[in-house]
């Protein structure tokens, strides 16, 4: 299936023919994901965020593309999580929603990760963060070790007691102990020390942030960077994505000075929406916000998935530039392979598609429109959207209710177009039948139980 609709400001420096050097071997680049927890689409500041600093983000984006239509692979953490390391919906794993401890829920090994696939191909493997790809770190459930990481330092869930001198962290099957400093600045660490023995090799490193997701913490100097914030749980949280922001500087910096930035491929984005539970009163620090996008996360409303995007990749992304075309997390995968040279799993249907065609100014070759599934979602009783180029198909569980939106011009999702549009409806509708049969098939022959819990609760 070709998009319908692409928009993209100069993105292409476009001199050497991305599959010729995916083919080249000596030339294959690094690749390295940054992934945020709960990070909205508003909170940066080369997103619009009026208030928080996040200057090396904006740096990396000057020397990238800003990616304004990027999104999760699901509106909530586990699910989102599993379709990025998979390129498949979540919902075809039987990982319908975040995974509780002991829950018996986890990435099964039967399929097959893009760390692994990467591995195989002689990459260098490393993961270091936030995992929840599993319910236990006791070495009855798979690791990101199992995930194909030679080296991995990770949290089943978030960092504890706060993003502030974490104690909970495992060093590949062992448990770390306490260590000091904010978690996004321990893991980059990490993989800066992991890098240093691994000079010459290309390499996939996977980095994946707490911040931030509660319980939120930030250091003084990044709390002093806020002094006209009266409301201290708002300075932390503010305080807590500038935190993270550094962390990212600390990374290129590495990067830069190791000679390693023209090679390697950066992505960095976010799992999910910003959080909703202030609502609650179980959570004190969650200030992120949608920018202009309908809800939060835990909607399968926009900003329960579009999330901040950004790629750099020297001599192919044009410094400064914007990309309005749909890229999702599940497309990491095929983009990977084909970075390396790689042939993705002809074994199971993929719901991603490499995106390296947008560096040559065509369009991306999808198997299928973007597709979410959330049943628990806040934004009742819309439950699973589909997005065909410019436009987004809401719909309830029962797959006969609906609305239809033409998104790249109502980022607010404001007009349902779906009376004026009766036959765009219908053949949306369809293929989303298609596809939510086929996914649910697959889903109940995963193996895992419900990961269901009330979204109150979270």
């Amino acid at each position: 299936m070709r998009t319908k609709f692409t928009r993209v400001t100069t993105l292409l420096l476009a001199a050497v023919p991305v599959m010729l050097l995916a083919a080249d071997k000596a030339a294959r680049p690094n690749i390295i994901v940054m992934l945020c927890d709960d990070l909205g689409y508003g909170d940066l500041s080369c997103f619009a965020h009026p208030i928080i600093q996040s200057p090396h983000l904006d740096r990396l984006a000057a020397e990238g593309v800003r990616l304004t239509h990027c999104y999760a692979a699901a509106p909530v953490c586990s699910p989102s999580r599993a379709g990025l390391m998979t390129g498949r919906s979540p919902n075809r794993l039987g990982i319908r929603d975040w995974i509780p401890g002991n829950s018996g829920v986890f990435l099964r090994p039967r399929e097959r990760t893009v760390a692994q696939l990467l591995r195989r191909a002689g990459y260098r493997t490393c993961h270091v963060g936030k995992w929840h790809l599993n319910s236990r770190v006791d070495g009855t459930e798979p690791t990101p070790g199992d995930a194909g990481f030679e080296h991995w330092l990770y949290t089943q869930n978030n960092a504890a007691p706060s993003h502030l001198d974490p104690v909970n962290f495992v060093r590949n099957g062992d448990a770390a102990g306490p260590l000091k400093g904010p978690s996004s600045h321990v893991i980059v660490e990490e993989a800066t020390r992991w890098l240093d023995g691994v000079p010459g090799e290309p390499f996939f490193l996977n980095v994946w942030f707490h911040e931030s997701h509660e319980p939120v913490a930030a250091a003084d100097e990044f709390l002093a960077l806020y002094p006209g914030e009266a409301n201290i749980d708002r300075r932390h949280y503010y305080g807590d994505v500038s935190q993270m922001d550094a962390a990212v500087g600390k990374l290129m910096k590495y990067l830069d000075d190791r000679g390693l930035r023209e090679n390697t491929f950066v992505f960095f984005t976010s799992d999910n929406g910003p959080e909703t539970l202030n609502r609650y009163k179980t959570a004190n620090r969650s200030y992120g916000i949608p920018g202009p996008l309908r809800g939060m996360k835990l909607h399968v409303t926009e900003a329960g998935y579009r999330v901040p995007g950004i790629i750099r990749w020297p001599g192919h992304t044009q410094p400064g530039s914007v990309s309005a075309e749909p890229v999702s997390s599940v497309d990491l995968l095929p983009t990977a392979c084909a970075l390396a040279g790689v042939q993705t799993p002809r074994d199971r249907p993929l719901d991603g598609a490499s995106i390296l065609p947008l560096f040559e100014n065509r369009p991306v070759e999808r198997p299928h429109s973007l597709y979410w599934q959330y049943d628990f979602a806040i934004s009742q009783p819309w439950v699973i959207s589909l997005r065909d180029g410019p436009w987004k198909l809401l719909a309830n569980a029962r797959l006969d209710q609906f609305q239809l939106y033409h998104v790249a011009d109502d980022i607010g999702e404001q007009r349902d177009l779906a009376a004026q549009h009766p036959e765009r409806v219908e053949a949306l509708a369809n293929e989303m039948k298609k596809l939510h049969a086929e996914i649910l098939s697959e889903g109940e022959k995963s193996g895992n139980p419900s990961s269901a819990t009330k979204a109150a609760k979270r």
